[in-house]
């Protein structure tokens, strides 16, 4: 069965969504973070994932407190933003997330990521892809997806694949905070090129109709943050879809 993931990303410890990454592009909401974990955990969700907006621009991982909340409710948390050394990592996961999300460092120093994963478990990490897609193939980004990097997703999943890492969420940028559909033909090469990943989707969720879709192409799981928080697709129809799973 294909998890549903919401997600809550924070800044100044508030929610918001962030247009394609874009910083200058924020949309605030008026809901309190706490609350809104605690009325996922009732509607039967059993994970989120959150992102520390403000580790993730400056270094300083300042929403620990509400992601240390988070893990206070039940819910298991991944949680990313800002992790750019061991000592940041062992401290969010001693805040009680379940999963650090590990991003453009995992692009930048694999060796680096490859020797935490051994010391943390790769149970305990989530390796993070953010792609671009060059000529049919996904090339991560990095420093806020303004920099490419010379490897393909293919070559870093490869790498990671032979230290054990199974974890991997994935964001085709070109859809994150769109609503205009997720890439499942993406997902669906990616399940069939690494059919032993569990690759969590990310990126364009519009509507109830994208999960199927996503569960079809082989998706493990996938996040929706912008699509739930307006309403396009609700906690009702999300239990449906697990129902008929």
């Amino acid at each position: 069965m294909m998890e549903v993931i919401p997600a809550i990303d924070l800044l100044s410890g508030g929610v918001v969504r962030l247009y394609k990454g874009d910083f200058d592009q924020v949309t605030r909401y008026q809901q309190d973070p706490i609350e809104l974990a605690e009325r996922y955990l009732a509607a039967g969700l059993t994970r989120l994932h959150a992102v520390d907006l403000d580790g993730a621009k400056t270094g300083d991982p300042v929403n620990l407190p509400v992601i240390e909340a988070f893990a206070a409710t039940g819910l298991r948390v991944q949680a990313g933003g800002g992790i750019r050394d061991a000592a940041r990592l062992e401290r969010l996961l001693a805040a009680g997330a379940e999963r650090a999300v590990i991003g453009s460092v995992a692009v930048q120093s694999p060796a680096e990521v490859i020797d935490w994963i051994g010391a943390v478990g790769a149970q305990h990490v989530v390796l993070a892809f953010d792609v671009r897609i060059d000529n049919g193939t996904p090339v991560p980004q990095t420093h806020g997806w303004t920099r490419g990097s010379d490897v393909t997703l293919w070559d870093l999943l490869d790498r990671y694949l032979a230290v054990g890492a199974r974890d991997v969420l994935c964001t085709d940028i070109a859809r994150d905070g769109t609503l205009e559909g997720p890439n499942v033909a993406l997902y669906t090469e990616c399940t069939r090129r690494y059919p032993d990943v569990r690759f969590i989707a990310s990126g364009g969720v519009s509507n109830a109709a994208d999960l199927p879709a996503l569960a079809a192409a082989g998706a493990a799981g996938v996040v929706s943050g912008k699509a739930l928080l307006d309403g396009r697709l609700t906690l009702e129809e999300i239990g449906q879809f697990l129902q008929d799973a």
